[in-house]
């Protein structure tokens, strides 16, 4: 039976090395005289922040800097941000970094013309209006927020992650520059590309996956399994650095349509009450989610083997996702990504309220394909531990 479905992505991608340097036009063309630049300590030190300033003020735009983006950033930091861009009155926001970055200024920019508190419109479609004009530039290749009409904050109150979606979180332009990606550490390569290929074997197997996500997915999931290693063994290697962000950005625009599912799920616990980073986490919670979730997604796990190169002629679906599983955690072993919670330092006693916690995040439950219990998820929990 013919789908019917909506595709909704960034209006207007510039991706290639050097791309950076363009900056003040896409934020010009955006309609932004006076911009707040978002971006992390991380970022501003490694001079990638500057460069961008450069590029906005050689177009003729004033430029304010707010760098005080942290990882899993609270709610306090978008209200911060969003005081910095009235304060500056500003007209527009350009973020640059990794997700966090991108999440805040995205947040900040929609809170200068919608009335807080931004707890408000965590959920779906509860913006009343669009925000600020917004450019963005990721230096990991990871989250797809770039691509995204999604950002994700840490309740410190619930000890838990909550997600804004809304299509007024969508840049008027995403620029990627794979060379912004060079000076990305071996740990924060590895956790970021786990991240964006977890991205993709979610958007296949949702349950409200379309013929184009599906598409999208498996080639994100094809070009990060064949280039994550590289990447991480040699970050100078600007032709998988390439492959990587082009990886990042496919599984952002089929999972910005489809939606992640119980894998994500799984991991806002661990990233809000433990802090663990998000691809770590995601990363942890990967083999053992899916081994839940075969029954339900046998055949799209059983075409995903052929994406990893793990499928062989003549095997049966449940031969081939078994072999997925297995690729998936020899590639983490690889780049050694953490795969238990133990590892993690997360104390055992801490799962009864992590399965808990799960289960509030409705959102991405509503996509996996098998549902699940509170009994489950303790269960599935435990088993990565």
């Amino acid at each position: 039976m013919d789908q019917n479905w909506i595709f909704r992505t960034t209006p207007r991608i510039v991706f290639g090395c050097g791309s950076v340097g363009q900056a003040g036009i896409e934020a010009k063309a955006a309609g932004i005289s006076r911009a707040l630049l978002v971006t992390d300590p991380g970022v501003k030190a490694a001079g990638i922040s500057g460069t961008v300033e450069k590029a906005l003020r050689s177009a003729g735009i004033e430029v304010v800097v707010y760098d005080a983006v942290e990882s899993d950033p609270r709610i306090e930091v978008v209200e911060m941000c969003a005081s910095a861009a009235r304060d500056g009155k500003c007209d527009g926001v350009v973020a640059v970094g990794g997700g966090s970055a991108l999440d805040i200024g995205k947040l900040a920019a929609v809170m200068r013309t919608n009335e807080g508190p931004i707890g408000k419109f965590f959920g779906i479609d509860l913006i009343p209006s669009p925000g600020l004009p917004t450019v963005l530039l990721p230096t990991t290749s990871g989250t797809g927020s770039e691509v995204t009409p999604i950002a994700v904050l840490s309740d410190e109150g619930e000890h838990l992650k909550k997600g804004v979606v809304s299509p007024y979180l969508f840049p008027k332009a995403a620029i990627l520059d794979p060379a912004l990606t060079l000076g990305c550490p071996p740990g924060v390569t590895a956790a970021s590309g786990m991240d964006a290929l977890i991205h993709g074997i979610e958007s296949y197997t949702s349950i409200h996956a379309s013929r184009f996500t599906e598409f999208l997915a498996y080639k994100a999931v094809e070009t990060i399994a064949g280039s994550l290693r590289t990447a991480y063994a040699n970050g100078a290697d600007l032709e998988a650095r390439t492959r990587m962000m082009e990886g990042s950005l496919w599984a952002g625009m089929a999972f910005a349509n489809s939606g992640v599912a119980a894998v994500h799920a799984f991991a806002y616990p661990l990233g809000a009450e433990f802090h663990v980073p998000h691809g770590v986490s995601n990363t942890v919670m990967l083999p053992y989610v899916m081994r839940y979730n075969m029954v339900g997604a046998l055949r799209r796990y059983a075409d995903l083997a052929g994406a990893f190169g793990a499928a062989r002629d003549g095997d049966s679906d449940v031969l081939r996702a078994e072999a997925l599983i297995a690729a998936v955690e020899r590639l983490a072993d690889d780049i050694r990504v953490p795969r238990r919670l133990r590892d993690l330092k997360v104390p055992e006693t801490a799962i009864p309220m992590m399965a808990e916690g799960v289960m509030k995040v409705t959102r991405l439950l509503a996509n996996n394909p098998r549902t699940m219990t509170v009994q489950d998820a303790e269960a599935i929990y435990r088993s990565a531990y």
